[in-house]
């Protein structure tokens, strides 16, 4: 699975319709999390840093934000983060082997606030389907958004389904935030988060 040439935290798969052979990207078996929409790089970097035992995947479509990403990473000299750039969902489907990720993180989707648009919403029953393959045996989704009509709307789905099992998330002091989140809680605005189970 080679990486791109002008970057080594660049995944660059021999085949998009076949799952990543992730012996091949991580030597090691260390738990493997995935952040869906990595953004700027802000979140899915420093959680590489705090949690070095671990592996670490970013998922993001736009280049731009791909490679600063890889910037962050390489300033900090991180071995344990590899980025893909490829639309989210259709990498959760077809890119991850059933099984193979501990933790997907979801930081603040597009809440695609029109009634018209929530079709293109990320949290949707089948993308949930496509996350519990995915999991591990006591697999978490974390996910956050800072717009409550759109939390609503996900704990209806949470709701129908019984793949993935809602808990509490108790939030250590040191976890780390995205940019956009680390405004907002410094304006005093609220951010809703949910933890959901595989068993």
């Amino acid at each position: 699975m080679p990486a791109t040439a002008d970057s080594p935290y660049e995944i660059l798969p021999d085949d998009y319709f076949s799952p990543l052979r992730l012996p091949e990207i991580f030597p090691d078996h260390a738990p493997l999390e995935v952040d869906i929409g990595s953004g700027d790089g802000a979140f899915i970097v420093a959680m590489a840093a705090r949690s070095p035992e671990r592996r670490f995947i970013g998922i993001e479509r736009l280049l731009g934000r791909v490679r600063r990403t890889a910037r962050r990473a390489s300033r900090q000299s991180l071995t344990n983060l590899r980025l893909l750039r490829v639309e989210s969902s259709y990498a959760i489907r077809y890119l991850f082997p059933p099984a193979s990720v501990s933790v997907f993180h979801v930081c603040f989707p597009d809440p695609w606030p029109k009634r018209r648009h929530w079709s293109r919403r990320l949290i949707q029953p089948a993308f949930l389907e496509t996350i519990h393959t995915a999991l591990v045996p006591g697999g978490e989704l974390r996910v956050k958004t800072d717009n409550e009509p759109y939390f609503h709307y996900m704990r209806e789905v949470f709701a129908q389904q019984t793949l993935l099992r809602e808990v509490e998330w108790d939030v250590p002091p040191d976890y780390p935030m995205t940019d956009f989140e680390a405004r907002y809680v410094g304006e005093g605005l609220p951010i809703h988060r949910a933890r959901l189970v595989k068993d």
